[in-house]
């Protein structure tokens, strides 16, 4: 089986501007880069990847479209821009002209206004959004999920996918109200990533213990849900590229097709990605 990592990040820590990880996670506290993933696959076939932004800089995204320049695994680059600037739009178009450019992402999640992206004061940013053909990826939490669904209805042409599946309370146990919350967005047509699981459970625990996620996840989202790794972030949980290929391969346990479409044809038709 081929897969497309739907979501996965690099990083230098001497890119100006960096702030995450720190010392903190000695685990993922170096540089990342694309020889590290690829070593880090292990046996599975990747056939291209999808390179997310993890700093809330300009310097991270141009460092990263320089990156995809020399690297024919990178399908697509999703960036950052402060859609607040006024100089958003501009900025957005120079991005657009980038071949592997295909979408920005906010870090909404480090943002304590759960309405920041209501403010109208970013209007101009998302309509240049639409105007050059940029997805959205929604880094969020539990707490956006109204917020998002108000969102997609205010900007419904705007393709939307929601990061690591809004990052649910799985160390807790709970599972409501984010299960009718997702289904919601599902609904209006959001894609989903089925990534970052594993570093919201707690530390050791199995994966089985996210069956009860995946399973409403397949069954909201269907041919709208897509693999990703988080790697290396992954590394948090203690796992491996090649295990969480495996873990969720058992977990959804789709076949023919729709394991295709998983694991490889829905970032591609989300990101404008070969196949």
């Amino acid at each position: 089986m081929e897969v497309i990592d739907a979501h996965h990040h690099l990083w230098a820590l001497d890119t100006p501007g960096h702030q995450w990880p720190t010392v903190a996670e000695p685990s993922i506290h170096r540089d990342f880069a694309m020889d590290d993933l690829i070593a880090a696959t292990g046996d599975v076939r990747l056939a291209a990847s999808v390179l997310v932004q993890s700093q809330p800089t300009d310097a991270d995204t141009d460092w990263m479209l320089a990156v995809a320049e020399t690297s024919p695994v990178v399908g697509a680059v999703v960036g950052w821009v402060d859609l607040a600037s006024p100089q958003a739009p501009g900025r957005i178009a120079t991005l657009a002209t980038a071949p592997r450019l295909r979408g920005l992402r906010p870090m909404l999640q480090s943002i304590a206004a759960t309405d920041w992206l209501l403010d109208p004061a970013l209007e101009p940013a998302i309509a240049a959004m639409l105007r050059h053909g940029l997805r959205f990826d929604a880094l969020v939490q539990p707490r956006h999920l109204p917020m998002l669904a108000r969102f997609m209805d205010r900007w419904p042409d705007l393709p939307v996918v929601i990061d690591h599946a809004a990052k649910p309370f799985i160390a807790q146990d709970r599972i409501d109200p984010w299960r009718t919350q997702i289904a919601a967005l599902a609904d209006r047509g959001a894609w989903c990533k089925l990534s970052g699981l594993r570093t919201e459970q707690v530390a050791g625990a199995p994966a089985d213990q996210l069956r009860p996620y995946v399973d409403h996840l397949l069954a909201c989202f269907g041919d709208r849900l897509m693999w990703g790794s988080d790697w290396p972030v992954l590394r948090l949980s203690g796992d491996d590229f090649a295990q969480w290929v495996a873990d969720a391969d058992r977990l959804t346990g789709l076949h023919g097709p729709a394991r295709d479409r998983l694991f490889r044809g829905a970032a591609a038709a989300f990101y404008g990605m070969k196949g």
